[in-house]
């Protein structure tokens, strides 16, 4: 029992310090045909912000604009944002069912010629926080504010392990 214990203690950590960093977007690469799809395993009732852009390269035909297409699906197949001919775009939701949730991405029309790459900015739960919002509106600063986002940060690792436990006493009850 200690060593799940100590387990807990080192997953929760890493958690912390995973959480702690600031997020970073991620470049994809599109190819001129097919779809390209990225996915998270996102708890129910978690807040997602979701931002994307075509980068446009030096070689492009400025008399033919490239554009793409994007879907955001639930784990059930609930469409949660779809937009067509579109170079950049945003969606925020908050996830209703927990589980894997897809995006993917497609050049729209008959794009000739090489991939492209797209920038996409995915953030989920205590990432999602305006925390300069809310340092003005509580007229807080330093050290006080970087104690609330660590009180945040430690409220959903706290979510996370209550969320870890119960699924791993429904896999030992199913066993």
């Amino acid at each position: 029992m200690a060593g799940s214990g100590m387990m807990m203690v080192w997953a929760a950590a890493m958690i912390m310090i995973w959480l702690a960093t600031p997020s970073q977007a991620i470049w994809l690469s599109l190819p001129s045909s097919g779809t390209k799809c990225i996915s998270e395993e996102i708890h129910s009732n978690v807040v997602v912000l979701f931002d994307y852009s075509l980068v446009q390269g030096g070689d492009d035909d400025r008399s033919h604009h490239t554009t793409m297409s994007v879907r955001v699906t639930s784990p059930f197949g609930t469409n949660l944002h779809h937009q067509e001919n579109v170079t950049k775009g945003q969606s925020a939701f908050t996830t209703s069912e927990g589980g894997i949730h897809i995006a993917c991405f497609w050049l729209d029309g008959n794009q000739k010629g090489a991939d492209r790459s797209i920038v996409v900015d995915w953030k989920t739960g205590i990432s999602t926080k305006d925390w300069d919002s809310v340092a003005k509106k509580e007229k807080i600063e330093g050290v006080e504010l970087e104690l609330r986002k660590l009180e945040g940060i430690v409220d959903a690792i706290h979510e996370n392990i209550i969320f870890l436990k119960e699924r791993g006493s429904k896999d030992e009850g199913s066993q």
